[in-house]
């Protein structure tokens, strides 16, 4: 996927004695019950104006799924960023979603129940108020991946996973 392939790029450069100007931070790995997350951030330094993308590579356990927008009422997979002064939050990218039929329901409903990824694009703001809150030194982004997980047999308690990053302002 997308983050293998700026691994690769990195390990690449890294063998040719390259330096990248600035480099992601490593993904970190949250295992749940239901999935497992690998969230990764396009680059940890920021300045005003900057645009950058967090990444969660979500691979479900087996047998398991979650819920996919669209054109029903179950809770949809999310990416919830604690709100912040400096920063623009984008809508959240989501992939094509597969249809889960629910026999027993005889309900079709759009889910993911194989590895996908989300991108959740942000922009640091370039406004007299962020550039006061980024002067404070290092600063976090926070949230948490938001879902709810079923099988084929039972629908499991919403799920909030939380995610951080350490951020530099260049």
């Amino acid at each position: 996927m997308r983050l293998a392939r700026l691994l690769l790029i990195a390990l690449i450069y890294a063998a040719c004695g390259l330096t990248v100007a600035a480099q992601a931070p490593a993904p970190v790995r949250n295992d749940t019950m239901h999935l497992t997350v690998n969230t990764a951030i396009s680059t940890a330094e920021v300045a005003p104006g900057q645009k950058l993308s967090l990444s969660f590579d979500i691979t479900p356990k087996r047998a398991m799924h979650v819920y996919a927008p669209g054109k029903h009422d179950y809770q949809v997979i999310a990416v919830k960023l604690d709100p912040q002064p400096w920063l623009k939050v984008a809508p959240t990218t989501y992939p094509p979603s597969e249809i889960y039929y629910f026999k027993e329901l005889d309900e079709k409903v759009e889910t993911y129940g194989k590895p996908f990824t989300l991108v959740q694009d942000i922009t640091v703001l370039d406004t007299a108020a962020a550039k006061k809150a980024l002067a404070a030194g290092p600063i976090k982004l926070s949230g948490r991946l938001e879902y709810q997980a079923c099988d084929d047999k039972v629908c499991y308690a919403p799920t909030k996973v939380p995610v951080s990053f350490a951020l530099t302002v260049k």
